[in-house]
Formats: structure tokens, C-alpha cells, sequence
């Protein structure tokens, strides 16, 4: 009871001095709360729309080719037979038949594309009565004929359609006009997509090419008939012909819905919960700075203690009880400020097109116990060190003035220790440079990084002496005698300023990783398109999920100023080599022969040319050298939906480039020749040369051609590497945007160490101002302090980043990235803006010291 009432009256007695500390633990709970919230809301809100959206039993045809819809531009589909044959199975109060597509782009009078920006997808379908069970007709009425089409209610808000409104429908069997004709909204929440829906009728012709089909078949249920029951009985329905139907109750559908989406959803928030790790990693340091100053600040006090009979258990736990208020006042305000940032990420989401709903907000009972119990376990463990030294502390001690530092140099042993880490992760970062393959690399890899982050951490207090020299020098010294006292105040606790230093190198070690990463990616990318692509111009869809369809490529066809286009499509086949084994699943590249010109392949043998010809091939020396194939020999390909062919083996390529890395290719004529018209795939990508000299009026004739086609680019190849470019860009600043959080519990770290060590030194400044030091003076010593510990850690993490960088450049090398480029712009900026982060830092620490009373802190004991 003694040790909590004294741990009480400490913790109250310091709350100034815990307030940054808390603040480090209220941020990092707050990230792992607010993600686990808006994962789950997130979750909360597609099984809503799913279970809204499934009917009881769905009848659909049963595919292996996932991809299938995108090639082609039409969904599978099934004969409007089956409906009748379903509706006859006991159970069935009804069965319609749906026509449902995300092969689609939709634009208004403006040519304006109506899709999501979002990377949710643009359906179009037919109006049924399974859509009553999630939306209602709001406004005007169902589609009723070609020239009808109803959209809802989100996308019409966010567009500012209204009936009567012109829509153009864009489909692998061209384009369908139609007025707007109804206006639906949901019944629960829609995360982005946009909807459309046509007639029947039009909506087969349209999405399917042909009338009398459907993508499903929607099944309700009679009273007291269960879905599963219902699934039984129609399966039993179809007798032998079900095995080419994917018969599913409404759960099945949700959960195979919902696994889909899962698989996005996991990856945001694992990814998300790892900043927030490297987050509360930052906090750690400043959690064991704070308590180490406050023992030393207290070692008279400890001392008296230890004199009056309190033991070194006593000590040690009225310290750690001090930490577990910490984490346990700091959690609970964590876990409060999470829900909050959930709401807002919510918000941001929403601004960004994913619509989510505060509605659906879902706080399970396990995300307040899993931040409370990680903000308590942290700040506790990160107590221990300092609490362990002041039970250490002996009761002559309280014979000493208070504050003397006790660790004012790093021991042999750490520097030892340290440089064993650091050794054994460079070592291992070098052994990763030389794998020959990037799988068993990037294991070494991981290993390196993490024991080159602990070794610098261990080693920071003997490095702070020598690096704070050299920094102090270059930048210090100019401002005389307060130059000097802020170097070695810096110098004066080195565990101390190692520490602090340390927490700003985390997060700036991965800033300046992934953009060497990042930069290298770009340079490598940019110099194979100019070492590999032939052609002018790439034509290619803007969104997801779409290809280029046949009438906006015989619109590019007819682009003046070219001199040849060519067409590149992907399908599955499965090959099986002359030894007789089969590889399943296998991706082609089917293109005119003239894109042995747009891309330019080394061959290891044969010449890649001959591959474009009838009944011939080409494959990869990696896929070559593992299957024993060679020029000339004969290769069985069944094409996905089409017939199997004996193809001839024309040419091996090099696989040792980034741009089509294992391709096999054959001519588009032995595609047709194999595979019926109506399967045969779309464009993914197009490819132009302009004639001689006319390159400008070519890239003018081209993107006129394309006018009525938003969902499509025209790039030349700056376009296209300023694509890459800006993709990269985009990439890199939400990752440093995540980042942020571990910097700016970095700088609270500084400002905090700043804070404390100026109370610890409250006499030491009362006396130096009282020699004539002023206020100025004294202010600007602290600021610069604190920019040398700043720019200690920033000299570090950079240092450590572009180490890992150029490794992991080394592994992105054998996948053909093979250009390390070191983005001096972007480190030079980092560094110099850690010396304003420690300006920043010091600001509120040394308008303190400024104000302070020079009689009273010299009468501080």
C-alpha cells in the first residue's frame, strides 16, 4: 500500500513531465484501435451488402477461369432453360434469371466516365426482384425497354445525374445509349461501387451478346424451406447435368463475396498494425528516456529511501507502478482517440469514394482489451530498465547533489555487443547482395535489417560521442562558447542523447529504404523501356478489371500517321511439354508479328520472329531449362475454351529484363485458328509506331480517335515513365504518410529529453545566467542541442536506409530491376528538415529555460 501511495504521489507530482510520454502511448494505442475499428467496420459493412445482395440459393456456371470475363469483355453464362429446369425443383417459391457484368464502363452526355476513381467496380445488370432485397426505386421507375436504363442513388449524387439524363453504356459488343430513367438507393451501404441497370433484353445483348442467357439464376425459397434444404433439392433437380453448375445458399455466396474482398482487407490492415508496431517501438525509447531522467532527477530522494528502510524491490516496483499508471491512463485515452481516428479514416475514405457508413461502425469487445493491454505491456517493459537502475541506487546517494547522471558513458560491454550485432546484420545484408536468387535473399535480407537496427541501437550511446563531434564541429563551433556547452550538453548522458537519436533513426532508416527502393524501381523501368520498347506510343485501360474492346481498337486502327499497330492479348492454356508433363494454367502472349518490333526480346535460341508463325512458339529459358525444351520441339497447348493444338517451338528468350519476364508468345492467326470467335479475348494492351517524321500528328490522330473512350490512355513513352513515375510516388507517400506516426512520436522523444534534461539542469542554468548568460544565449544553446541530436539520428537512419535500400535493390535486381539510384534530392531534404524537426523540438523547452527565475534555480536543490 506505502509503494502505490508513493508511486501516486510521484506519478502526480511529475504529470508534466509524463505528459509526452502519454502522448506517445495514447498515438500508438490509438493506431492499432483505430485500424482494428475500421478494419472491422470495414468487414461489418461488405457482409452487410453481401447477405443483402445473395438470394437464397444461387444457380451460376461453373468455371476455372476467374479471369475469363475480363479477357473476353462477357461474363460466363447460362441457358435460360436452366431457369425453368431450377424453378421445378421442390422449394422454390421463384426463380428469375440475372444478367450482372464488370466489364463495363458507363459515361454521360460529357463523356465523362461515371466508374468509381476508388478501384471499386462499375456493374451493370438486369432489374430483378432479388434487387429489392438491398435497394429501393426511389425516384422515376425500372427499366422498361432499350432506351431505360436506372442508376443509384450514391453514384447519382456524386455525379449529379437526374432523370431524363443521357448514358452511354461501353461493352465488349459496343456501344447502348439510354435515358436515365430510376433512381435506386440501398438499403444498407454501398463502399463505392456504381451500379447501373438495363432491361433484360438489352442487358443479355449488351453484357452478354446474345439473348436468352443469364450470368445466375436467383432462387428464394418456400416457406419453412431452409437454403440448404433448397440447394439440395434443385441439385438433385439437374440431375447429371449439375456438374456444370456452381450451386450456392445465400452464406456461401457471402462468405465466397467476402473471402474476396478479405484478402484486400487484410493486407490494409496487417499493414497498418505494422506502422503502428514501429510506432510504439519510437514510443519505447521515449518511454525509457523519460524514466531514466526521472530516477537520476530523484536520486537523492531514491537515496533518503533507501536510507529510512525501503528495500531495492520497493524502489523497483514504486518505479514500474509509476509506469503501469502511465499505461493504463495512456490506453484507455488511446483506445477513445482510436475509434475517433476510425471515424475520420472513415471520413478520408469517403472523400476518396469508398463510402462507409458511421452506421456500421463495429467496435468488438477484443480491441479496447488489445490496445489496453499492449499500451500497459509496453510502457511497463520499457520501464524496467530504469526501474531495475533505481534499485540500484544505494542510500549514500542521498548524500550526493540530485540529478548527477549515473551512466555518463556507455559501457565496454554494450560497445561490444553492439558492434557484434551490427557486424552480424552487415553480414548478412552482404550475403543477401550476392544470393542468386531473390527468395532465399530476401530471408537475409530480413535478418539483416533487424540486427543492424538492434546493433545501431546498442551502439548509439558509443557512436553519439564520435558522430556529435564531427556534427558539432561542422555546425557548432561557429557560435563560440553556447555552441560549445550545447555540444557537450549533447555529449554530457551519451545512452541518453544515443537514445533519443535513436528514435528519429527508425523512422527515417525506412523513409530513406523505400525510396532508394522506390527510386531504383523507377530508373529500372525507365531505362528497359529505353533499352526494350520499340513502339512510339502504348495504348492501355485506366481502370481495373477492363480491357480494350474490339470497336475502340478498330477505332485506333484507323488513327492517321501510323505505321503499323499491333494487338496484345492474354489467355490460359495448358501445355504439355514432349516428355509428356502437363503444367496447368499456363499465360500466353498472342500478338501481331509486329511485336518483335514494339519489344525488343534476346533470344537464347531461335529467332523470335519465327514464333509469330503459323503453328509456332516461343517460351522463357527459365521455363525452358526446367522442362528440358529446345528449338524444334513440339509442344500440346489446350487453349482455355478452345481447341488443343501441336505447336512448334521457334525461339527460347531471355528472362532477364522486367518487361515481359517469362512471356511465351505465338501469333494472334494461331489463336483464331484454335479458339472460337466469341471467346476469343480482348486487347489488354496496344501497341503504335508512328511513320517516319510524323510522331507528333500520330500521337494527335491517335488520342482523337480514343475521344469517346475515358476508360483509355494514349501514352507516349514520357507519358509512360512518368506513369511509373508518379504510381511509385503515390505508393511512397502513403507509406510515409503511415511513417508519420513513428516520426512524430521521434520528436515528441526529443522534445521530451529536452524538457527533463532542462529541469535536470535547473541550477546549472540558474548559475549561468547568473555569470551573464542571457536569455537569448540560453535559448539558442537549447536549440541547437537539440538539432545535434536531430541530426545525429537523422545521420544515422539514412545512413542505415540506404544500406537496406541498395540490398534490397541487389534482390530487385534479379527480377530484371537491375538500376540502384540513390535519391540524394530526397535524403539531402530529410536531413536538412531533421535539423527544423530539432528547432521545432526545442521550442517550448527553451522558452521554459528562458523564463526561468535565476534566483530561485539556484536555490533548486
Amino acid at each position: 500500500m506505502t509503494v502505490l501511495k508513493t508511486s501516486m504521489r510521484n506519478f502526480f507530482a511529475h504529470k508534466g513531465r509524463m505528459a509526452l510520454s502519454a502522448v506517445a502511448v495514447i498515438l500508438s494505442v490509438a493506431f492499432v484501435c483505430g485500424t482494428l475499428v475500421f478494419s472491422d467496420t470495414m468487414s461489418t459493412t461488405f457482409d452487410k451488402l453481401f447477405a443483402a445482395t445473395s438470394s437464397d440459393v444461387t444457380v451460376a456456371p461453373r468455371s476455372d477461369d476467374s479471369d475469363s470475363a475480363r479477357r473476353t469483355g462477357k461474363p460466363d453464362s447460362l441457358p435460360a432453360s436452366v431457369v425453368d429446369e431450377a424453378r421445378r425443383a421442390d422449394g422454390v417459391k421463384s426463380a428469375e434469371g440475372g444478367v450482372s457484368s464488370e466489364s463495363v464502363t458507363v459515361v454521360d452526355s460529357r463523356n465523362k466516365n461515371l466508374g468509381p476513381s476508388s478501384g471499386a467496380p462499375t456493374i451493370a445488370g438486369n432489374w430483378t426482384r432479388n434487387d429489392l432485397r438491398s435497394m429501393d426505386i426511389t425516384s422515376g421507375h425500372a427499366p422498361r425497354g432499350p432506351t431505360d436504363v436506372m442508376v443509384d442513388a450514391d453514384t447519382a449524387d456524386k455525379h449529379h445525374l437526374k432523370i431524363g439524363d443521357e448514358l452511354r453504356t461501353i461493352t465488349a459488343s459496343g456501344d447502348h445509349t439510354a435515358r436515365i430513367s430510376g433512381i435506386a438507393t440501398f438499403k444498407v451501404t454501398n463502399p463505392g461501387a456504381a451500379i447501373f441497370y438495363l432491361d433484360t433484353a438489352t442487358a443479355q445483348r449488351q453484357l452478354l451478346g446474345a439473348t436468352g442467357r443469364f450470368t445466375q439464376v436467383n432462387l428464394t425459397a418456400d416457406a419453412g424451406v431452409s437454403d440448404t434444404a433448397l440447394k439440395r433439392n434443385v441439385t438433385a433437380a439437374f440431375g447429371d447435368t449439375v456438374k456444370a453448375y456452381d450451386i450456392k445458399t445465400q452464406k456461401e455466396t457471402a462468405d465466397d463475396n467476402r473471402k474476396d474482398v478479405g484478402s484486400f482487407l487484410d493486407v490494409m490492415k496487417y499493414a497498418m498494425l505494422g506502422f503502428a508496431g514501429i510506432a510504439f517501438l519510437v514510443g519505447i525509447f521515449l518511454i525509457i528516456n523519460t524514466f531514466s531522467m526521472l530516477v537520476a532527477q530523484r536520486t537523492r530522494e531514491i537515496g533518503l529511501m533507501r536510507a529510512i528502510g525501503s528495500s531495492r524491490k520497493q524502489v523497483n516496483r514504486s518505479v514500474l507502478v509509476e509506469a503501469l499508471l502511465l499505461g493504463v491512463f495512456g490506453s484507455v485515452l488511446g483506445v477513445g482517440a482510436g475509434i475517433g481516428l476510425a471515424v475520420g479514416l472513415m471520413k478520408l475514405m469517403s472523400g476518396m469514394g469508398m463510402e462507409l457508413s458511421t452506421g456500421d461502425l463495429t467496435v468488438a469487445w477484443t480491441t479496447p482489451v488489445v490496445g489496453m493491454v499492449l499500451g500497459i505491456v509496453v510502457t511497463v517493459l520499457a520501464a524496467y530498465l530504469p526501474a531495475r537502475r533505481a534499485g540500484k541506487v544505494s542510500p549514500m546517494a542521498a548524500l550526493r547533489d540530485a540529478g548527477t547522471p549515473a551512466d555518463g558513458r556507455a559501457s565496454a560491454l554494450r560497445a561490444v555487443i553492439g558492434l557484434v550485432l551490427t557486424g552480424a546484420g552487415g553480414y548478412a545484408l552482404y550475403t543477401a547482395s550476392q544470393a542468386d536468387k531473390a527468395s532465399e535473399g530476401s530471408l537475409l535480407l530480413g535478418g539483416g535489417v533487424v540486427l543492424t537496427l538492434i546493433g545501431f541501437v546498442v551502439i548509439g550511446p558509443v557512436l553519439a560521442s564520435g558522430v556529435v563531434r564531427v556534427i558539432s564541429a561542422v555546425l557548432l563551433r561557429m557560435f563560440g562558447p553556447v555552441g560549445r556547452m550545447a555540444e557537450r550538453n549533447a555529449l554530457r548522458n551519451p545512452r541518453r542523447t544515443g537514445a533519443t537519436g535513436a528514435a528519429l533513426m527508425i523512422g527515417l532508416a525506412l523513409v530513406a529504404c523505400l525510396s532508394v527502393v522506390g527510386s531504383s524501381m523507377v530508373a529500372s523501368a525507365t531505362d528497359e523501356l529505353d533499352r526494350s520498347v520499340g513502339a512510339d506510343f502504348i495504348i492501355q485501360p485506366t481502370q481495373p478489371g477492363i480491357s480494350i474492346t474490339p470497336k475502340a481498337a478498330r477505332a485506333l486502327e484507323k488513327a492517321e500517321h501510323i505505321g503499323h499497330i499491333t494487338h496484345l492479348r492474354q489467355i490460359d492454356a495448358d501445355l504439355t511439354t514432349p516428355a509428356g508433363k502437363t503444367v496447368d494454367g499456363v499465360g500466353l502472349s498472342a500478338a501481331d508479328p509486329t511485336y518483335a518490333k514494339d519489344l525488343r526480346r534476346e533470344t537464347t535460341a531461335g529467332t523470335l520472329s519465327a514464333a509469330y508463325g503459323k503453328d509456332a512458339m516461343s517460351v522463357g529459358d527459365e521455363f525452358a531449362k526446367k522442362h528440358g525444351l529446345k528449338v524444334g520441339d513440339e509442344l500440346k497447348v489446350a487453349f482455355d475454351h478452345g481447341r488443343t493444338a501441336e505447336l512448334k517451338l521457334a525461339a527460347i528468350t531471355k528472362d532477364d529484363g522486367a518487361i515481359d519476364t517469362g512471356a511465351m508468345y505465338l501469333s494472334t492467326a494461331t489463336l483464331k485458328e484454335y479458339v472460337g470467335a466469341d471467346r476469343m479475348p480482348q486487347d489488354d494492351i496496344m501497341f503504335a509506331t508512328a511513320a517516319k517524321g510524323q510522331e507528333d500528328a500520330a500521337y494527335a490522330s491517335l488520342k482523337d480517335s480514343l475521344a469517346k473512350y475515358p476508360q483509355y490512355k494514349v501514352m507516349d513513352q514520357t507519358d509512360f515513365k512518368q506513369t511509373l513515375k508518379d504510381q511509385v510516388g503515390q505508393m511512397l507517400n502513403m507509406v510515409y504518410g503511415l511513417l508519420g506516426l513513428a516520426i512524430i512520436v521521434a520528436i515528441l522523444g526529443v522534445v521530451n529529453t529536452l524538457a527533463l534534461s532542462v529541469v535536470e539542469r535547473t541550477r546549472e542554468i540558474g548559475l549561468m545566467r547568473a555569470i551573464g548568460l542571457s536569455r537569448r544565449q540560453l535559448r539558442r544553446m537549447i536549440r541547437m542541442e537539440s538539432v545535434v541530436i536531430a541530426l545525429f539520428g537523422a545521420l544515422l537512419g539514412l545512413g542505415l536506409g540506404m544500406g537496406w535500400g541498395a540490398t534490397a535493390q541487389k534482390l530487385l535486381a534479379l527480377e530484371g530491376l537491375k538500376v540502384l539510384e540513390i535519391p540524394w534530392p530526397t535524403i539531402v531534404a530529410v536531413f536538412v528538415g531533421s535539423a527544423f524537426v530539432g528547432l521545432f523540438a526545442a521550442l517550448v523547452p527553451a522558452f521554459r529555460a528562458g523564463r526561468m527565475n535565476v534566483l530561485n534555480a539556484i536555490a533548486t536543490e
